[in-house]
């Protein structure tokens, strides 16, 4: 009978016990704990997400207009639709050979070795100094011979966004926060992007257009090369909003959220 007894008293230990462990660490996303343990990193991986697609889909999208700027590309009005079609696919094909696939390779086979920390605020810091790079001497890369040096650099960008905050904003907000908030929080970091990439999108359209001699149907805007300079300080943001994210390369999942030392 004491052994019995024994037995359920163990069995009502052990589940006090996981009742004490999953009370400590049962607070909400809008819950003083959360705003104190991980405040601070949502911020971090949202602001981070939404400030790179505003740079990220503006260089995607727009690579059209800043290959015709700079002359590297016929006018349309110059070409049939069927040449127009294969100019830019062909300029748009070499970028992603050159720059795009082989950053998120670089990002596969590094990411565990250098971390993610040290990924994106390199990504972010080389997406600035390239997009200085462009928009600097934006006169000279504009002049005949010059076109591939920018389009060298311009591919350097987009290297260092996959091989930068492109993989790692994604891979960051579903390590870093506890597992019943993980998915929410992924999804405000994710939700902030897309904003990011509504800016960009519509924004750099605008923006880039010459305020002197803008495209039918648009208001005069800040050119191309001032549009540069605003992605450059865009990717500079980025930079500086990482320090908000922690290092998650080599700790477990419990660890980063807190509940291990919860538990213990």
């Amino acid at each position: 009978m004491s052994k019995v007894l024994q037995v359920e008293l163990e069995d009502e230990t052990e589940k006090m016990d996981e009742m004490v462990s999953r009370g400590a660490n049962d607070f909400g996303l809008f819950s003083p704990q959360f705003a104190r343990r991980h405040g601070l990193h949502l911020v971090g991986t949202a602001t981070t997400w939404f400030l790179l697609d505003i740079a990220f889909y503006s260089q995607n999208l727009f690579q059209k207009d800043i290959f015709t700027s700079i002359n590297w590309i016929p006018k349309a009005r110059t070409m049939s639709a069927l040449d127009e079609v294969f100019r830019i696919s062909r300029a748009q094909t070499l970028i992603a050979l050159c720059g795009t696939v082989p950053g998120y390779w670089f990002t596969v086979f590094l990411i565990d070795v250098v971390g993610r920390f040290a990924i994106q605020l390199m990504g972010f810091f080389m997406m600035t100094v390239f997009m200085l790079g462009l928009a600097v001497p934006y006169h000279h890369w504009t002049t005949p011979g010059n076109q591939i040096g920018f389009v060298v650099m311009y591919a350097f960008t987009f290297f260092f966004a996959n091989f930068g905050p492109n993989a790692t904003t994604f891979v960051v907000p579903a390590e870093i926060f506890p597992a019943r908030l993980r998915s929410t929080c992924h999804g405000i970091s994710a939700a902030a992007g897309k904003a990011g990439a509504m800016i960009g999108a519509f924004g750099f359209l605008y923006a880039a257009q010459d305020p002197h001699k803008p495209d039918a149907g648009y208001r005069p805007g800040i050119g191309v090369r001032n549009s540069l300079f605003v992605l450059a300080g865009v990717n500079l943001l980025g930079f500086m909003f990482t320090f908000l994210v922690p290092e998650a390369n080599g700790k477990s999942l419990e660890e980063m959220s807190g509940e291990a030392q919860d538990n213990e």
